[in-house]
């Protein structure tokens, strides 16, 4: 059946209703027969071609298709934002252990510069020591020598 065919019959099913007797008390209620009006509905569902069906199992399939899509876009951007975390996380570690590399960097140049006065602190202590000792003992020298011209051992 056509599209024609399917138009005659809501005609038919209009002029049922219309030439139906109205209900008791009410002008917007009728009274009708149930039979024939449910063949002509019987008849319109079957004058509907095979592409509604199919073109309903589409828009099903397809409707199936976007919340598959959907939940994939989901899975997608949680992983996403999993990864994100992760890269920023180790960007913080990277950067916790830049900023630890030098602060010991830093400490092991104060600490150089702590032992290199010290070591010239305690250089300069021995070689006073040494300048002492070198100066007693010319001393002591000199003394020696006074005393074997002093005798006249010459």
């Amino acid at each position: 059946m056509d599209e024609t065919g399917v138009l005659a019959l809501l005609d038919e099913l209009s002029d049922i209703l219309e030439d139906s007797k109205p209900a008791f008390g009410s002008k917007d209620k009728r009274t009708v027969e149930i039979g024939p009006v449910l063949d002509i509905l019987d008849d319109i569902r079957h004058a509907f071609p095979e592409e509604f069906a199919q073109a309903r199992q589409v828009v099903r399939e397809r409707q199936s298709l976007l919340e598959d899509a959907e939940i994939e876009a989901n899975r997608i951007l949680e992983d996403a934002r999993s990864q994100a975390l992760i890269v920023a996380s180790e960007q913080e570690i990277v950067r916790i252990a830049q900023q630890q590399a030098e602060n010991v960097l830093a400490d092991a140049r104060d600490m150089e510069r702590e032992t290199r006065a010290g070591a010239d602190d305690y250089a300069d202590w021995v070689f006073s020591q040494v300048e002492s000792m070198l100066g007693q003992a010319s001393e002591n020298v000199t003394r020696c020598r006074d005393r074997l011209n002093n005798k006249g051992i010459r």
